[in-house]
């Protein structure tokens, strides 16, 4: 059984991505792959099939590997919600909340998940795919690593690292962050990749030449920049675009401080109908015919921030105009009349007054629901499916069943609606990766002739495209020598 990690010179610096890659070209050639990621910072988050919580790009990257995510692909998650706080989860568990210093002293509890988690899918899987975190080369997270070189040198396995060459500066970054390794780390880094090239190799190469000759490790490949390249983001917010047909439905999305699982977006982003725009902070709310509140991890102080910009009033204006309005999890609760977190889960404890746009009020408890979930949408009683995940129980008038916004297949109902069909909120994250339930929501929102979309099937195609990219500009012997498998990449599957 072989585990192999890809660490990075620099957050972004496309860790994520290439653990997919390699996870879907071991898949290609019937191996069993699994991914792994031994500590996540991210709001972008996933349901499990045994019913925990893990990031988001584990997810996607299982899909890749042909497996249903689960609790051991990415046994500690972070979730920030203050500039030094963070909600700790532990195998898909919220277990606390504590601060950066705290958590520094926690991290040898946190470890023991990590090595728990490994053993298990060690054992049950002939390749482990592990993504880093950061950097390796970050001196003041050294001490107690679980995330980089800690945890390489804990199972003993070989590393990769990857650099951004669009960034610039890609030699110093590969052979700085070498630089600072130990010896020992040092010598388990068996080869470099390059991310994101624009250009002719061959004007490349000769620094290509120079770094083998002063590290003595190969240069794995290089990775050519893909310029329409969607695949969901760990934490940072994707804006980019696919062309837009002339007509286009205009959909707003406020960027709150802790906005969580704007990946819910990305399916509208990639829509030719849709003209998504994220509004960030100092930025007024410009006409729409849609605006969407997003999920939030600090609903009360988000919504506070909301307020101190202006967009309350906005929301108010654009609904007197006809608009139409969307709350998905947190921003569900934003529009109710009520929220209160008694336990202090998100902050100081206390209660906060909501929009008063939904007949719903809604107490944040200890106990975090966790499910995916199938039903069907109120509008058009179209199908969808999606996951929750939310600390809020939602009740009053506004959330009985004749105001549902989605009956589910488990008997329960979920969200709630206004009468006059103006407003709608949700727990159900992905919504718009079901074909049926978004051309629902598009039209219900005031797009006539909809077209059809495959989220998922686009997804799909990305993944492929990533596989092809290693079939084509890695070294194929070197990596199936790293994963411990014989010429033809079939040993141990």
């Amino acid at each position: 059984m072989t585990t192999l990690m890809v660490q990075g010179t620099t957050s972004d610096a496309g860790k994520s991505t290439l653990v997919t890659a390699l996870c879907r070209w071991l898949t290609r050639q019937g191996v069993r792959v699994v991914p792994f990621k031994p500590q996540n910072m991210a709001l972008n988050s996933a349901v499990t099939a045994d019913g925990g919580e893990i990031g988001r790009a584990q997810a996607v990257q299982a899909q890749a590997a042909g497996l249903e995510p689960h609790t051991d692909m990415n046994p500690v998650l972070l979730k920030p919600n203050s500039d030094t706080g963070a909600q700790v989860i532990i195998h898909g568990r919220a277990v606390t909340t504590m601060n950066a210093v705290a958590y520094h002293g926690y991290k040898e509890i946190a470890m023991q998940a990590v090595l728990a988690s490994h053993q298990r899918l060690s054992a049950a899987y002939p390749v482990v795919m592990v993504e880093g975190a950061g950097s390796p080369a970050e001196i003041n997270l050294r001490a107690g690593d679980i995330a980089n070189m800690g945890f390489a040198e804990a199972v003993d396995c070989p590393v990769l690292l990857i650099a951004d060459i669009n960034r610039g500066g890609v030699f110093a970054h590969l052979v700085g962050t070498l630089e600072l390794l130990s010896p020992s780390e040092q010598a388990r880094v068996k080869g470099f990749i390059i991310n994101r090239f624009r250009g002719d190799i061959a004007l490349l190469q000769p620094g290509l030449d120079w770094l083998e000759a002063r590290t003595g490790k190969p240069v794995v490949g290089v990775l050519p920049y893909v310029m329409d390249l969607h695949l969901e983001a760990e934490d940072g917010l994707d804006q980019r675009q696919t062309d837009k047909v002339e007509q286009v439905l205009n959909v707003v999305v406020p960027v709150l401080p802790r906005i969580s699982n704007h990946t819910d977006f990305d399916p509208l982003r990639l829509h030719p109908q849709v003209n998504l725009q994220f509004v960030g902070p100092g930025q007024p709310i410009p006409a729409a015919d849609l605006i969407i509140l997003p999920g939030s991890k600090s609903v009360r102080s988000d919504l506070a921030f909301l307020r101190s910009h202006g967009w309350d009033i906005a929301i108010a204006r654009h609904l007197r105009y006809g608009g139409k309005v969307l709350g998905i999890c947190g921003g569900l609760q934003m529009l109710g009349q009520q929220l209160h977190d008694p336990l202090g889960l998100e902050g100081a404890p206390g209660s906060s007054a909501g929009l008063g746009l939904l007949d719903i009020n809604t107490v944040l408890e200890e106990q975090k629901q966790l499910r995916n979930v199938r039903g069907h949408l109120a509008l058009e009683d179209a199908p969808v499916s999606g996951y929750e995940i939310h600390a809020g129980v939602t009740t009053g008038a506004g959330a009985a069943l004749e105001h549902a916004a989605v009956r589910l297949d488990d008997g329960r109902h979920d969200g709630a609606q206004s009468a006059d069909g103006q407003i709608l909120g949700t727990y159900l994250h992905g919504l718009f990766e079901s074909p049926p339930a978004c051309a629902a929501l598009l039209r219900w929102a005031g797009l006539e002739n909809v077209q059809h979309v495959d989220y998922h099937a686009l997804r799909e195609r990305d993944i492929e495209r990533l596989a092809d990219l290693v079939e084509n500009h890695l070294d194929g012997a070197l990596l199936r020598t790293l994963c411990g498998l014989d010429g033809a990449g079939l040993e141990g599957n």
